[in-house]
Parts: C-alpha cells; structure tokens; sequence
C-alpha cells in the first residue's frame, strides 16, 4: 500500500450528461461535470497513471490476474454490480474503457472541513466495499480533492486524509490492503474554475476512486 501526495494535474472539458443504463440515473460523462469524475491523474512515478508501483504482482500473486477478453467482462461485471450498489447514493460512477470510476462528492461523504466520514454515508461505502471484495482483481487508488477556499497546504492535507479516511474504512471491511493507494490533489485538479460560491466549492471537494484491472 502507498500513501502518496500526487501533486500533478489533468485538465477536462465539460459537457453534458447521459443516462445509467442499469438504474436510469443521470451520470455525467468525460466531457461532462465529469472532470470530477474524469480528472484522475497523473502522480509521481506513474503510481495514479496505471504506472507498475508493484501493486500488480502483489494483487496477482495474491488473487490472480486477468487476460484478453477476460479484463472486459470481469470490468463489465463490477461495473454493473457497483452501479447496483450506489444507486441513489449521490456517488457518480463512469466506466472509462476497462477503468472504472468512483466520485464521492463531499456533502454525502465527510463534514466541511472534516476528515471523519459522516455516519449515514457508512453504509453507502460497506455496499462500495462488498463489491471490491466480490471483484478483487483491481487494484485501487483512491485520491481527495479540495475547495480553494483556506489556506492551500491545509487543504492538500486534508484531501488526503479524507482519501485515507476512506482506506481505511475500506480496509477493515475486508479489502486487501495491497490493492490500494491513497492520494490528496488538494485545490490542483478544480471541477469549477472558480469556485466563488458556496455551491461550487462543494462540487470542488471530492474523494475519487479509480478501479483498475489487474493484467497479466
């Protein structure tokens, strides 16, 4: 497991948004306010980029890897049953080809300016939990956003400990430590430029997950 500040960033367009073909919510897409759920990024040594960080073997000697048209369906697969399990829970999922994507906005997940999750978003992310553990051969980065509002460096601490906050429930619900990473982009990845109300700022302050296959 890695505990890594990412401090590179990855610029989205917006757009519009479509419809979850399982549970007929609104999603937004990559080129909709989906920079929060696109703007995943980068990171040093290519950890947050699908870089070897050594996750992979650790997974894959663990609980296998995927091959050819396997990575597909098994992708396929989680991704249904995640979409199944937040439904209506306020977290955004968007499959990006065979990633998939996690937004955990902050008004359902943590307090302004907290870093202890809120009790009646528990159980939302033990539903979060059973699917990772149902589909365990992904690794997992998990990576905290910030308003601009507040001083820069305590906002870059307190997205990644949000980011940890969330490892840590996952973890002590039975996901395998290996497969994951923890990051805090503080203000450096904004989904609204600029957040000068209240209302944006929240869009601003994320956790995002980002479930990748482990290959051979």
């Amino acid at each position: 497991m890695k505990r890594i500040f990412a401090m590179a960033a990855a610029a989205l367009a917006l757009g519009a948004c479509a419809t979850d073909p399982v549970t007929g919510e609104s999603i937004w897409g990559n080129t909709g306010r989906g920079a929060a759920i696109g703007a995943i990024v980068g990171g040093i040594g290519g950890v947050f980029a699908g870089g070897n960080d050594g996750r992979n073997a650790a997974v894959g000697a663990a609980v296998g890897a995927l091959a050819g048209a396997g990575v597909g369906r098994y992708m396929d697969g989680q991704e249904e049953d995640m979409r199944r399990k937040v439904a209506a829970s306020g977290i955004g999922l968007q499959r990006q080809g065979d990633n998939i994507v996690l937004v955990m906005p902050s008004d359902v997940t943590f307090s302004k300016g907290s870093a202890s999750l809120d009790s009646q978003f528990t159980p939302v992310l033990a539903k979060v939990a059973e699917s990772l553990n149902l589909y365990p051969k992904t690794t997992i980065d998990i990576i905290g956003h910030a308003s601009t509002e507040g001083d820069a460096q305590a906002n870059l601490d307190l997205s990644y400990r949000r980011a940890e906050a969330v490892r840590v429930y996952l973890q002590g619900a039975g996901v395998l430590s290996q497969r994951m990473a923890t990051g805090g982009l503080g203000e450096s990845q904004p989904i609204v430029v600029p957040d000068d109300t209240e209302a944006k700022r929240a869009q601003n302050r994320r956790v995002v997950i980002t479930l990748r296959p482990v290959t051979q």
